[in-house]
């Protein structure tokens, strides 16, 4: 295979991307320009290709570090560049979008729960909030009885690390119309909270839903980090 610095100058990703503009430059060859250097008989621009053939762009944001050093000619310095330009291009698109709701207060928050209220089962959703406290995700992780809901930390997070999460709240409906906090619910919560200390993502509040009113963790003090 051709070495990049083989072919024309016009062909080369790196001048080309100076001579006509990013827009102008193929996936490939933005991938490339990363990559730098190739290995015996694959030029770095192969190596792209290799790459998102094996990984579409759609699912590169998603493709860990192990995953990509799995590519041959891709190593861990090469790896972590690719990783570390997706985030950096994951934040200043979400970053832009000032349509997101921001959720920095409770009052502003409990709005986007309003649809937990009246349920007959109790429902445990997260919000995934990016840099800005902006909402840019919603899921509902389980849906229990009156009385229990099973939540597991893996659940929780894997939206979170899909979605270039860096804080989340948790809240959940009491059908009973419970004013309390559980036992149960204290417990979750600090796990939870553990979980997210790990991966370096912030639980900022659990919100608990009843027919006429909310019960916030971090208003009364509950959120133990």
């Amino acid at each position: 295979m051709a070495k990049i610095k083989d072919l024309p100058k016009h062909k080369r990703p790196r001048e080309k991307l100076s001579e006509k503009g990013a827009e102008n430059v193929s996936d490939a060859e933005l991938l490339a320009i990363l990559i730098r250097t190739g290995r015996a008989g694959k030029s770095a621009l192969d190596i792209a290709r290799e790459t998102l053939k094996k990984y579409p762009l759609s699912k590169l944001l998603a493709v860990t570090k192990d995953e990509l050093t799995g590519i041959k000619g891709l190593e861990d310095a090469k790896a972590i560049t690719i990783k570390a330009a997706l985030e950096l291009g994951s934040r200043a698109v979400g970053s832009f979008n000032d349509s997101l709701p921001i959720l920095d207060s409770v009052r502003g928050t409990v709005a986007q729960l309003a649809d937990l209220r009246g349920k007959q089962k109790e429902y445990f959703v997260v919000l995934y909030l990016n840099a800005r406290k902006q909402l840019i995700h919603k899921e509902t992780i389980s849906i229990g009885t009156l009385t229990e809901t099973l939540v597991h930390p893996r659940e929780v997070f894997e939206p979170a690390i899909r979605h270039i999460t860096s804080s989340i709240i948790l809240a959940h409906n009491h059908p009973s119309k419970n004013t309390e906090v559980s036992d149960e619910d204290i417990r979750l919560t600090e796990k939870l909270i553990q979980s997210g200390a790990i991966l370096d993502i912030e639980v900022l509040d659990h919100i608990i839903i009843t027919d006429d009113g909310y019960i916030s963790f971090k208003e009364k003090g509950l959120l133990f980090k």
